[in-house]
């Protein structure tokens, strides 16, 4: 494996032309942007620069023995659905070292540098890579950063997905995260510390907010983000549970493992709503500090926040809960507990989010509490919990 070398004063030019492999460029595209799917990018054709014949869903890339902090970044590739697995999809990265440069490039990809690769998913739409923790360029406000190309085997242009971004870097602010598309799904990680390692997972769903992609949702009841997006911070009253008497984020106050909202709008369904929240209430008993469930109550219809307290506190009476939280909203589009940011639609009977690491890696819309879709939540939170804790071997 050859190492990252040289940095010179021609890639401090290179720095940001780099980065153009993430905005259109009509020019670049060989025919109309409206046309091509994703739009055209300046820089996705350098994917095909010295690709391998045979590409595996785990790579190690030229940095990995050099000076910086490792990274693994791994996760799945999934179909627009966030379920079904996407095999054979390729994904070219290209980096800065670990001071910010694009260094040791050679020939025709030298603005891409030296610290790229490729991987493949396999049957399952798994993908490992291993790098080094890109830095920030120098002299900069913009955020540390690894590009991603996507190829899809039915698709003959490649197209970019949102950068990989650093949820606990400095200068990924505010406004920074405003101006991410969440193409392919939200690309911001929240690394792990595995002894030396840094982990990160990232999800890619195909065709998620990506122009022209064959791939379209179908007509029916839409509500609450897509998955792969982050699950926003919002603060609902939390009448029953652990948090009691607060204004407790559900996001913010859960850590690194799994978490359900269970959303109810203007049309409850009292006697399904028990069945569910008594389900969610043994899942949470079960896997203990592995699953945090809150139940969410967003009616419109005649709301008074000392009427609701009092109904949820009889709620979680009756039911005897003691793990899940219950709580409440005075509607779905309130911006004073910015409930509003979660795109809940009130008519739908519940809504399902189920996050982890604040990305939302499964949704159900108006699903009954049958022993099936039971069982399809449970084996769900079994699925992503084991692979969440096995991580791939690097290749060498």
């Amino acid at each position: 494996m050859k190492r990252a070398i040289g940095i010179g004063l021609f890639f401090l030019v290179l720095l940001a032309t780099s980065c153009n492999g993430q905005t259109k460029n009509e020019t670049a595209a060989p025919s109309s942007p409206d046309k091509i799917v994703g739009g055209g990018c300046d820089g996705c054709e350098l994917m095909f620069v010295g690709m391998p014949k045979n590409i595996t869903a785990i790579d190690s890339s030229s940095a990995w023995n050099d000076t910086g902090q490792r990274l693994l970044v791994t996760g799945k590739i999934l179909k627009l659905d966030g379920q079904t697995p996407a095999p054979n999809v390729i994904v070219y990265y290209w980096q800065t070292d670990s001071k910010g440069y694009y260094s040791g490039g050679q020939g025709e990809s030298k603005r891409h540098g030296g610290i790229r690769g490729w991987v493949q998913s396999d049957a399952q739409g798994n993908y490992a890579i291993y790098t080094i923790r890109p830095g920030n360029y120098p002299n900069s406000e913009m955020p540390a950063h690894i590009h991603l190309s996507i190829k899809e085997p039915e698709i003959g242009d490649p197209y970019y997905s949102d950068g990989l971004v650093f949820d606990d870097d400095p200068k990924l602010t505010g406004a920074e995260r405003k101006k991410l598309e969440n193409r392919g799904g939200s690309g911001i990680l929240r690394v792990l510390q595995d002894g030396e390692l840094q982990v990160a997972e990232h999800t890619i769903i195909l065709g998620l907010h990506i122009p022209n992609h064959p791939d379209k949702r179908p007509l029916k009841l839409q509500s609450g983000l897509e998955i792969g997006e982050d699950n926003p911070s919002f603060t609902p009253f939390h009448a029953w549970g652990p948090d009691k008497g607060s204004i407790a984020c559900p996001v913010c106050k859960y850590g690194r493992y799994h978490g359900i909202v269970y959303f109810v709008g203007n049309n409850p369904n009292w006697s399904d709503i028990k069945k569910w929240l008594l389900f969610l209430e043994q899942e949470s008993i079960m896997r203990e500090k592995y699953l945090k469930a809150y139940f969410v109550y967003g009616n419109e219809n005649e709301y008074s926040k000392a009427k609701r307290q009092l109904e949820l506190e009889e709620l979680g009476k009756t039911l005897q809960l003691e793990k899940i939280a219950l709580t409440f909203v005075p509607s779905f589009v309130d911006t004073h507990s910015d409930v509003h940011l979660n795109k809940i639609n009130p008519a739908a009977e519940n809504t399902m989010i189920i996050y982890r690491n604040k990305n939302i890696i499964g949704k159900f819309i108006d699903l009954k509490p049958t022993q099936e879709n039971r069982t399809k939540v449970s084996e769900m939170l079994d699925r992503m919990t084991n692979e969440f804790f096995e991580l791939p071997a690097a290749k060498h």
